[in-house]
C-alpha cells in the first residue's frame, strides 16, 4: 500500500477508536513496526495524530470533529448503546434529548413509542420524532448551529428552563479519568447543564472511544449522572468513583 494511502487508513482508524498502536497497525498493513513509527511522526509532524507510548491518539484540540464523520463514527456501538438506554425509558414519559450523534440513536429506538413528550435541541432529534405520531416534539428554540442542527445560546437554555421532565439523555464529546464529561462549545455545555438540572433522572450516551478523547469545557462530573450507558467497561478509575457516587453503568452488548 502507498504510504499516503496507508497514513489515510491510519487516521480512518485513530478517528473510530481514538488511539492506534505500532504493533496493531504494523499487524495489520503488513509491515514494519518502524514503517508505522515514521507513518506516526509524519502524522504527528502536521498536527494530525499525537504520539504516545506506543502509538497515537488524535490530538488534543479546541474544536470537534465534523458532524458527518463523527455520524458515522462506531455506529454499531452507539446503536447497541441507544437500544440499551431506550430499553430504561418508559412510554407515558417525559424526555430531553441534547445534540449528539448517539443522542440521536436514542430518538430512532423511540420510533414505536408511546405517549412520549420529547423536549430538544437538536433539530435532527425532532426530524427522526417527527415520524413517530404518539410522540410530542419540543423544540427549544436559540442559535442554530448549522454544522450539526444543534440549538444553543441563552434562549434554549431559557426554555428548558420552562420544563422538568423524567429523564434527560445527554451525550458527551469526551471523558477523562476523573470523571468529567466534556465538549468544545461552552454555549452548548451551558444547555446541557440546564438540562441535567430540569430533570429527575439522567442518563448519559457515550462509546468507550470517548476516553482517548479530550474537550476543554466541562459540563458536569459522572456524579451527577445516574445511569451511565457504554459499548465496553470504562478505566477502572472511572468504574471505581462511579461506585463511591452510586452512578451505575451499563455496558451494552
Amino acid at each position: 500500500m502507498p504510504q499516503t494511502f496507508r497514513q489515510n487508513d491510519i487516521l480512518d482508524i485513530a478517528e473510530t477508536e481514538g488511539k492506534v498502536t505500532v504493533e496493531g497497525l504494523a499487524e495489520r498493513f503488513g509491515v514494519t513496526l518502524q514503517t508505522i513509527r515514521r507513518d506516526l511522526a509524519d502524522l504527528a509532524g502536521v498536527g494530525k495524530l499525537e504520539r504516545v507510548h506506543g502509538g497515537a491518539v488524535l490530538p488534543s484540540g479546541v474544536s470537534n470533529i465534523v458532524y458527518a464523520h463523527r455520524r458515522d463514527l462506531n455506529r454499531l456501538e452507539k446503536a447497541a448503546i441507544a437500544r440499551r438506554c431506550a430499553a430504561e425509558l418508559p412510554d407515558n414519559a417525559s424526555i430531553f434529548l441534547n445534540i449528539g450523534t448517539s443522542t440521536e440513536q436514542v430518538a430512532r429506538e423511540l420510533l414505536s413509542r408511546s405517549n412520549l413528550m420529547v423536549v430538544t435541541n437538536n433539530i435532527n432529534v425532532a426530524n427522526i420524532l417527527m415520524a413517530n405520531d404518539a410522540c410530542d416534539v419540543v423544540v427549544a428554540g436559540g442559535l442554530l448551529r448549522r454544522a450539526d442542527g444543534g440549538l444553543i445560546g441563552d434562549l434554549t437554555s431559557e426554555a428548558i428552563a420552562q420544563f422538568k421532565v423524567d429523564f434527560a439523555v445527554i451525550g458527551c464529546s469526551a471523558l477523562d479519568e476523573e470523571g468529567d464529561l466534556l465538549d468544545f462549545d461552552v454555549q452548548e455545555v451551558s444547555v446541557s447543564k440546564n438540562i441535567i438540572r430540569q430533570a429527575r433522572r439522567t442518563f448519559l450516551v457515550a462509546d468507550a472511544s470517548k476516553f482517548n478523547r479530550t474537550a476543554p469545557a466541562r459540563i458536569a462530573s459522572l456524579r451527577d449522572i445516574d445511569t451511565f450507558f457504554t459499548d465496553a467497561p470504562p478505566p477502572a478509575a472511572v468504574q471505581a468513583r462511579c461506585t463511591a457516587w452510586g452512578t451505575q453503568i451499563c455496558v451494552a452488548d
